[in-house]
């Protein structure tokens, strides 16, 4: 515990989307500077900001824009004022962030896989051929049909919630989601298996949080360094260049998953046509200093190998 930082003047603002999910973001950051710094909950105050990905549930997200959807706002609260910190979830994060901003803590980074849930106990691979599957991420619809094409896929947008209730009415048979956000919720028994980075690799920086601040606040940072996880930072480095390499989007299906063993890294990374006809993967491993420069190289391996208008094809 640090608590030699003084009792604020006023509450620090932590701004976040409003989804159960987020929300439990923001109070676990919360929950860590009280903690950390021996500060009483009322020196915080929790703001929900609703983001364009959270007020355009009828399309899917490829149609409306990038990863910015679930950000953009938050972040113009940031640089006004109106907010003094951000949580996001690291997976929704463009590789670039504003001028005057910058992601400086990670906490401890979660289960990165993906959930397969099906209300009727089924595995994925214990679904029968035509069966509806849903979901709205390109990466996972990609992944499906390159492993299981002869199955339906339909948009499936919505928070946690909303996805079950979606499943409980028939829209689909079964749906994914991150492992992550379901021990966030307290919510694992609704998973009916966690899939395996080996048949499925997961969205760059799934299960980690970022706090985002502005550049020229010495206070925030210093009430961040603290609850800061190093490991977290070190693999997030070298899968955000992979990604930064690939220009990825939501519009880009791409997987990417560093381990740390030691000081060793291994970054294993993947893409896929959109119609998930083909995926080239790449794995590499060095010193993990070098991880960032690693997510580059793979980049740019996998860059030459796809060729022009991979991610075109639909």
């Amino acid at each position: 515990m640090t608590p030699d930082l003084p009792m604020p003047e006023r509450p620090l603002l932590i701004g976040t989307r409003g989804s159960p999910l987020a929300l439990a973001q923001a109070y676990e950051t919360r929950d860590r500077l009280m903690a950390e710094h021996g500060l009483p909950e009322e020196s915080f105050e929790i703001v929900a900001i609703k983001t364009t990905g959270d007020r355009v549930q009828n399309r899917p997200l490829s149609e409306i824009g990038g990863k910015g959807l679930f950000t953009k706002e938050i972040e113009e609260a940031l640089l006004s004022g109106a907010i003094d910190i951000a949580v996001h979830s690291m997976k929704d994060m463009p590789v670039e962030q504003p001028n005057g901003l910058g992601l400086s803590c990670y906490l401890p980074r979660e289960d990165p896989r993906d959930a397969f849930i099906s209300l009727d106990g089924l595995t994925l691979a214990d679904l029968p051929e035509g069966a509806v599957v849903g979901t709205s991420s390109l990466r996972r619809k990609a992944q499906l049909k390159f492993r299981r094409p002869d199955l339906e896929v339909v948009e499936f947008r919505g928070n946690v919630q909303t996805r079950l209730r979606k499943l409980r009415e028939g829209v689909a048979q079964a749906t994914f989601l991150a492992m992550a956000g379901l021990r966030r919720l307290g919510m694992t028994e609704i998973a009916t298996t966690p899939i395996s980075e080996d048949d499925m690799l997961p969205a760059v920086a799934q299960g980690a949080i970022g706090i985002e601040q502005r550049l020229d606040d010495d206070r925030v940072s210093d009430l961040l360094a603290p609850i800061h996880d190093g490991p977290t930072g070190r693999r997030l480095a070298a899968e955000r260049s992979f990604l930064a390499g690939l220009d990825g989007s939501c519009q880009t299906p791409i997987g990417g998953l560093a381990i740390l063993d030691g000081d060793r890294l291994t970054l294993r990374g993947e893409i896929l046509r959109p119609s998930g006809s083909e995926c080239l993967s790449h794995s590499i491993a060095g010193s993990v200093e070098d991880g960032a420069a690693m997510g580059a190289e793979a980049a740019a391996i996998l860059r030459e190998r796809a060729g022009p208008g991979f991610f075109s094809d639909a």
